[in-house]
């Protein structure tokens, strides 16, 4: 298994012979902030940061690499920092449209669909098979207060690799405790800037939550993600480094965008 990180959430996720996109949120640096979402759904603890454009930083390659090759497209929710949206209501504008997407729900799989995606599949809770891997979704709770809409985790599964758990856009919550206790994983991807809105409290992990699933999985090997490119996230790749080194936390790799990790 070999992970890239892309920016983000956006990471290229090679296993079992095939290779994953997931979350894809490909435009250039400096496209859009929350006051240029339609109602201004969300709101920031801080009000400057409101205005501060997204994605912060660039891609670390460009888009077509970053396409080239893959299989599926992953998509664990569709938000603005997780995949493209365009100003008519369809989603990923830089996606080539033949190739597969595999999302949440039904709600979900519409928008592709309008979007022009030709073979779009809302993955179920008991699984299904692409190529040699098996892909099964999991609970994930978008929020401390009320969740910021529906979202989902995914475990893969291969006789060829080992087990891996995309938490996705989560908190700590007795579901994922139970994930984890139910397959084992020994790979988690854990999306933990922190990410913060007024609404909802906070939307997915701290380094509190990366040590409770660190003491929860042991035997694990923590992928840490989605830093340092949105306006509501209250923790850098640098602070959470510090503050994991204060709790003893050390089995985890926390690339930059354009690095990859083999497992």
């Amino acid at each position: 298994m070999k992970i890239t990180q892309i920016r983000n959430a956006t990471n290229r996720v090679e296993y079992a012979g095939k290779v994953f996109l997931v979350d894809p949120w490909l435009c250039p640096r400096h496209q859009f902030s929350f006051v240029d979402i339609p109602g201004m759904p969300f709101h920031v603890p801080d009000h400057m940061k409101e205005n501060l454009p997204m994605p912060f930083y660039n891609l670390p390659m460009p888009v077509e690499e970053t396409l080239k090759g893959v299989d599926c497209y992953l998509v664990t929710h569709i938000h603005p920092d997780h995949i493209d949206m365009s100003p008519d209501g369809t989603v990923g504008a830089p996606l080539h449209k033949d190739v597969p997407v595999i999302c949440q729900n039904e709600d979900d799989a519409a928008v592709f669909r309008k979007s022009g995606f030709s073979d779009v599949t809302v993955l179920p809770a008991e699984g299904m098979d692409f190529g040699e891997a098996k892909l099964i979704s999991v609970p994930a709770c978008h929020g401390t207060v009320i969740p910021c809409g529906d979202a989902i985790g995914v475990i893969f599964e291969s006789a060829k690799e080992k087990t891996f758990y995309l938490a996705g856009d989560t908190v700590w919550y007795p579901e994922v405790a139970q994930t984890i206790k139910t397959y084992q994983p020994e790979v988690i991807a854990l999306n933990c800037c922190a990410a913060e809105t007024v609404e909802n409290g906070r939307l997915i992990m701290n380094d509190e939550d990366v040590e409770c699933v660190a003491k929860s999985a042991p035997q694990a090997r923590l992928y840490l993600t989605h830093f340092d490119n949105v306006a509501h996230a209250s923790l850098t790749r640098h602070i959470m480094r510090g503050r994991l080194a204060e709790r003893g936390v050390t089995n985890y790799d926390m690339p930059g965008d354009g690095q990859s990790v083999e497992y």
